[in-house]
């Protein structure tokens, strides 16, 4: 008599998010959560394509919003490099998320079309909606807990709101005022004899004027973007983060009061033409490296000192 033996083989659950999903009938569930994202973002791009068609145009006319277009690639690319981070256990945030979209969505499309972007204020938070609106579709469709981990990214996306027009222009004043300072202080300090007053400095041979023009807010903003992403990689504290980024807003002015004497004093003892020429001109990307050199050793010592901190509270580590 022969007893047929039956091997059962059993199917391996399968691991999805976490948890086990047997038979592999919810191994796809986090593919729901893409494509409702980007249902909802195509939908809030249909709805807001004049409206953000508008900032690209000012993207192109205004120094201060050169940097804009580079903005939603660049906080792309940062939840690309996360995703397995960001997206290990997506979950919705009908309430959050929900209400924080749509809400958004309305004060945008209300705005625009009542006319009332012709107002810069209302022209900012137009836009300032639209990028909210884009922050909680990603709450919605994948949850607060990648909404904070993905939280850098996000908020990256406000350098998409045009500043209102008296904020700009407050913010231009104070760097006019911080580089006329600072190139006078340089020309003091190698020994050329200047007079200031108010924005203009005159030296033996020219008299110059720190306009708006030469205030380097394109630059100053880009190295303040730069050195944001630079945190975010190298520091891992609040402290020393503010510490890092006051001191590139700080050295901004530094730098443009750097390129304003060197320019200066360029003109007077070597070639009158370097005051219009292309180092003028085109010169901003050199001394915008140059402030990256200037910080780069900042940046270094406070990923020192927070080593430091870590080590003076756990001593066994």
């Amino acid at each position: 008599m022969s007893v047929e033996t039956e091997t059962k083989t059993k199917r391996a659950p399968i691991r999805v998010n976490g948890m086990e999903a047997a038979g592999g009938k919810h191994a796809t569930c986090d593919v729901w959560h893409h494509v409702c994202f980007a249902a909802i973002a195509l939908l809030l791009l249909s709805l807001m394509w004049r409206l953000l068609r508008l900032v690209f145009l000012y993207s192109l006319r205004n120094q201060s919003a050169s940097h804009i277009p580079l903005i939603p690639f660049i906080a792309f690319f940062l939840i690309f490099a996360a995703r397995d981070r960001i997206f290990s256990v997506p979950t919705w945030s009908i309430r959050l998320g929900g209400v924080l979209t749509l809400f958004s969505a309305l004060v945008c499309l209300w705005l625009y079309n009542r006319s009332l972007i012709g107002s810069s204020w209302s022209f900012s938070a137009a836009s300032l909606s639209a990028v909210s609106a884009w922050i909680g579709a990603f709450s919605l469709c994948y949850g607060v807990r990648a909404t904070r981990v993905a939280l850098f990214p996000l908020l990256l996306l406000l350098f998409i709101v045009p500043w209102p027009d008296p904020v700009l222009s407050r913010v231009v004043h104070v760097l006019q005022q911080g580089s006329a300072e600072i190139s006078y202080l340089l020309f003091r300090a190698v020994g050329v004899p200047v007079l200031k007053r108010g924005f203009y400095l005159s030296v033996p041979g020219v008299t110059i004027q720190v306009a708006e023009e030469c205030s380097s807010i394109r630059s100053s903003i880009a190295l303040l973007v730069t050195c944001l992403l630079a945190a975010h990689f190298y520091l891992r504290r609040y402290w020393t983060t503010l510490l890092f980024i006051a001191l590139a807003i700080s050295f901004s002015v530094v730098k443009n009061g750097i390129r304003i004497a060197t320019l200066t004093l360029l003109s007077v003892y070597v070639d009158p033409s370097f005051l219009t020429g292309r180092l003028h001109q085109d010169g901003g990307v050199l001394f915008f490296l140059l402030a990256l050199v200037m910080l780069w050793p900042l940046l270094l010592l406070l990923g020192k000192l927070e080593k430091v901190a870590v080590s003076g509270i756990s001593p066994a580590s």
